[in-house]
């Protein structure tokens, strides 16, 4: 593998975003996390989402958990939910790679309870020491850290449909898009925390990444599977003037 990211361009000693799926290799997760940090050489940062949908009583993930209960099984069941918790929550829905850089020793988590990100490298926790609670992944998370730095992302075995950075476009668009309420579990069980922020869609990202040109894109396959690596300025650049053009069409 690691010859395959230098072929590609990562840069060593540069912040690298990965989003990964390991499904059906049979490669041990690990591997994968010290092939990554080995291209990125000592004094590069690995960053990866480490999301936690499930932490919410309106996402799809809480909507498919209680899916069949009754409501007196389903209030129980928000009853019980755990508080996130930076330092052991795991992150199930972010895939092998996500939750074994999580929880390798040393390594930095921010502090939002729906949409952290995980990091390890000498610039990790300078990098995710902020992330208030109204800003998912916009200009006061660690997102925008990420894209002040030039980080690049690497989508190893998955698509721009995953692709967290295009949600950062989102918070830059003019005119700004809808806010909704979040809700979610912080600190002991049944403490339940409201809060607004800009309603993140997904809905568009694969089409979204189909239209960046190849100019922005290098590309390889690992384990039968395709590798894109892009800069986090371009993908961002080009999701806004995409989102800002399409969603107002169908505004």
């Amino acid at each position: 593998m690691t010859s395959l990211l230098a072929s590609l361009g990562v840069r060593r000693g540069g912040v690298l975003m990965v989003h990964a799926s390991l499904s059906g290799t049979g490669i041990a997760p690990a591997s994968v996390r010290d092939a990554l940090l080995e291209s990125l050489g000592p004094t590069g940062t690995l960053i990866v989402p480490a999301f936690t949908p499930e932490n919410s009583d309106s996402s799809r993930a809480y909507r498919n958990a209680v899916e069949g209960r009754s409501e007196t099984e389903a209030a129980e069941y928000r009853r019980a939910m755990p508080p996130f918790d930076p330092g052991s929550t795991a992150c199930p829905t972010m895939g092998a790679l996500a939750e074994c850089v999580r929880s390798t020793p040393g390594a930095v988590r921010s502090a939002h309870p729906q949409t952290s990100l995980a990091g390890l490298g000498p610039r990790a926790r300078t990098l995710l020491r902020r992330h208030p609670l109204r800003s998912h992944l916009g200009r006061l998370s660690p997102m925008a850290g990420l894209y002040a730095a030039d980080a690049q992302i690497l989508l190893l075995r998955v698509g721009f449909e995953v692709c967290s950075a295009f949600h950062y476009a989102e918070y830059l668009m003019r005119p700004r898009p809808p806010k909704r309420t979040y809700r979610c579990v912080v600190r002991h069980k049944g403490n339940w925390v409201s809060y607004h922020d800009v309603a993140l869609d997904d809905s568009d990202f694969g089409e979204i990444g189909s239209r960046l040109p190849g100019a922005f894109l290098r590309r390889g396959e690992w384990a039968s599977k395709a590798v894109v690596l892009c800069g986090i300025r371009d993908a961002v650049a080009h999701a806004k003037g995409h989102m800002t053009r399409y969603r107002k069409a169908l505004a």
